[in-house]
């Protein structure tokens, strides 16, 4: 039991001793370091060269991150969420962060037990995914994904308004080009290819309008973007802000505003009265 706790303590963080940021820096690197390994097997003079190396590094990782997986799983019981031996367990295997520990390592054992060949290739990129374990190590990731969570229904409206956006204006410039440039705007799908790189002001410039409607047209829209696509940074911008205020009011006798204590501000405001 003690020994659980300790491993449970160390794996979530929980503990102050050197071995757990010991333990998360390590994973951190072996993470970034899976990352940097899949970019270099891309390469192909690098994976004739050092394809040995690369394999030997994969297999010692999937070792790594396995064993964590199931150190992760022993030692959850640890925690009052998880506490019964069997369906804390269970509910703990479908937990997101638990589900990324699983897709981490998944890939890989599915290659290793006889998958078509023509699948390897797919499956050898989704060890990206690791990248995703960075979450469980790093505050300002956590703190983004609170942040998603409690503007979830602000970003969806403005995820819909976006995609509102894009079709009306494809509509629109469908109906105006496509007598000119029918091989351009052939259909509305077609279309909103343009549609999405004049909203995110990218301008690829392979496909833009010749009629003078079309250009009024297209500058409008290009207008609205800019406003449009701005919108879900000003939602997560004022989440931060908001969020990061509602830490400092939980800190004990804290400013939401600067962070320090109440009565190191109030002697400072005092000071500069005088």
């Amino acid at each position: 039991m003690l020994i659980r706790n300790r491993v449970h303590e160390i794996l979530s963080g929980s503990s102050a001793h050197k071995l757990a940021r010991l333990v998360s820096v390590a994973l951190i690197a072996l993470i970034l370091l899976n990352v940097l390994a899949v970019m270099a097997e891309s390469v192909e003079s690098l994976r004739v060269e050092y394809g040995a190396w690369l394999t030997g590094f994969e297999v010692a990782s999937v070792a790594v991150f396995s064993l964590e997986y199931l150190l992760r799983l022993w030692s959850c019981t640890s925690s009052p969420r998880f506490k019964h031996p069997i369906v804390g367990r269970v509910r703990y295997i479908f937990t997101p962060l638990a589900i990324i520990d699983l897709l981490a390592i998944l890939p890989a054992l599915l290659m290793w037990t006889g998958v078509d060949l023509r699948v390897l290739r797919i499956l050898r990129l989704t060890r990206l995914l690791r990248l995703a374990k960075l979450g469980r190590y790093s505050k300002a990731l956590q703190l983004m994904g609170e942040v998603a969570r409690q503007k979830r229904e602000e970003l969806v409206l403005s995820l819909m308004l976006m995609l509102l956006m894009l079709v009306v204006a494809s509509s629109l410039m469908y109906l105006v080009e496509n007598e000119q440039q029918p091989e351009v705007f052939s259909s509305i799908p077609a279309s909103m290819w343009w549609g999405i790189t004049t909203l995110t002001t990218v301008g690829y410039g392979d496909a833009y309008p010749i009629t003078i409607l079309g250009k009024l047209l297209g500058a409008a829209i290009a207008v609205m973007g800019i406003g449009l696509f701005a919108l879900p940074a000003g939602i997560i911008a004022s989440a931060f802000v908001e969020l990061r205020g509602q830490q400092n009011v939980a800190k004990v006798g804290a400013c939401p505003h600067c962070g320090n204590p109440l009565e190191e501000q109030t002697r400072r405001d005092k000071a500069n009265r005088e």
